[in-house]
């Protein structure tokens, strides 16, 4: 089983360097290192070795996942953000084991790894996995990750491996001069990956991104929970509200999606749609993320793009989203829009010019610097390019 298994572990970090989620020798070797499948004993060598899988280890009585062993891509992306070196003290927000195992290989037998869960179950299986593995120098505490781990800190990195609505206070509070901070924010119903460094200013208060990568992870659970908002339109319709506080005419709404449908194209490229979205989403306050069934889409009622959430402009009883078609002239594929409503000429007109203006200003990898910046609870405002949180904001600005 171990010759199969290393076996198996030097493929996966072959396929990862092929992806550029590892580009760096020392990350590869902490992936080559740690033996993955000590740390998911009950699933075959073949998923636990597969680069974009990702294992449940634990269910609610709902069947939602409460705890997972994320896919390697996006731990290795995650490592590669935060850019570990040895002899730094670094914290883990949400225990598993293996991750905290990868680290340790990064910081050596002189750092410190801090691994805190707010679960007692998941805390004493993430201690016995790292045992079994021969890291038994990983520290593993049970707490809520809200307040940090204060009698461990300073710590040069904090990585957090659980979905976050907020930034808390205490994780910038616990970080040494010069750290980071690598957390999967969610933004407007997104979440991406954002390495986060000390914002360059006199007070040092809020953070701004070194970088930015798509992700999805199960969220945080304790006082920085955070519910978001459904908002049922019609059978098999439904807007996800994750930030502003904001009123629908459902009805209207609802009226909307059996009305007639309004296409306009952009002559823009589609591509990069991670990228797209995150412009589109954080674009207006008035964008909220649109999910339709797929008999609605097998209906022609909604497009493709809707049955995996797409960002819509709301106005009223009328909305917009956006498609696409293939078009050789674009290079491949063209953006355009899908509008219902009384006003749907004019949302479709302000959709197609966002997504001209993403295709001709913005239409390549890391064009956003995404700042946050605390502010007293519940004092922040939704506005074009702001995210507004509980305890701050979120400036997404596009270079």
């Amino acid at each position: 089983m171990e010759d199969a298994a290393a076996s198996l572990r030097a493929a996966m970090v072959g396929k990862l360097r092929d992806l550029e989620a590892i580009t760096s020798a020392r990350v590869a070797a902490a992936v080559a290192a740690v033996p993955r499948h000590l740390f998911a004993v009950e699933e075959p060598l073949e998923a636990v070795y597969d680069a974009d899988r990702a294992l449940v280890i634990k269910r609610d009585r709902n069947g939602m996942a409460l705890s997972s062993l994320s896919a390697a891509h996006i731990q290795a992306v995650m490592l590669e953000q935060a850019g570990i070196a040895p002899g730094m003290r670094v914290l883990e927000i949400g225990s598993g084991g293996y991750n905290a195992a990868l680290i340790a290989e990064l910081v050596g037998n002189r750092g410190t790894v801090v691994s805190v869960d707010i679960d007692v179950e998941i805390v004493a299986r993430a201690r016995a996995c790292l045992d079994m593995a021969g890291y038994g120098r990983v520290k593993v505490v049970r707490g809520d990750a809200y307040g940090g781990v204060p009698e461990y800190a300073p710590f040069d990195r904090i990585i957090v491996t659980a979905g976050a609505w907020d930034i808390p206070p205490a994780w910038p509070e616990q970080l040494a001069p010069g750290g980071r901070i690598v957390v999967p924010l969610r933004m407007r119903g997104l979440t991406r990956t954002v390495a986060f460094d000390r914002a360059p200013d006199a007070d040092g208060a809020g953070l701004v991104s070194d970088s930015y990568r798509l992700c999805g992870f199960v969220p945080l659970q304790g006082a920085g929970a955070h519910t978001e908002r459904l908002v049922p339109v019609t059978d098999g319709v439904v807007l996800r509200v994750d930030d502003q506080p904001q009123e629908f005419d459902v009805a209207a709404l609802a009226a909307a999606v059996r009305s007639p449908r309004l296409e306009r194209w952009s002559g823009a490229a589609f591509d990069l749609p991670d990228e797209l979205e995150l412009f589109l989403a954080t674009s207006s306050p008035q964008m909220v993320m649109l999910h339709a069934e797929q008999a609605l889409a097998d209906q022609g009622v909604f497009a493709a793009s809707a049955t995996r959430g797409v960002p819509a402009l709301i106005d009223g009883g009328s909305f917009a989203y956006r498609t696409k078609r293939p078009n050789e002239e674009t290079g491949g594929f063209e953006s355009g829009v899908f509008a219902h409503g009384p006003q749907a000429e004019a949302l479709a007109a302000r959709y197609v010019d966002l997504l001209r203006r993403w295709a001709s200003d913005h239409r390549r990898r890391g064009a956003a610097r995404i700042r946050y910046t605390p502010l007293p609870a519940g004092t922040a405002e939704p506005a074009p390019r702001i995210v507004a949180k509980r305890l701050g904001s979120v400036e997404v600005c596009w270079s």
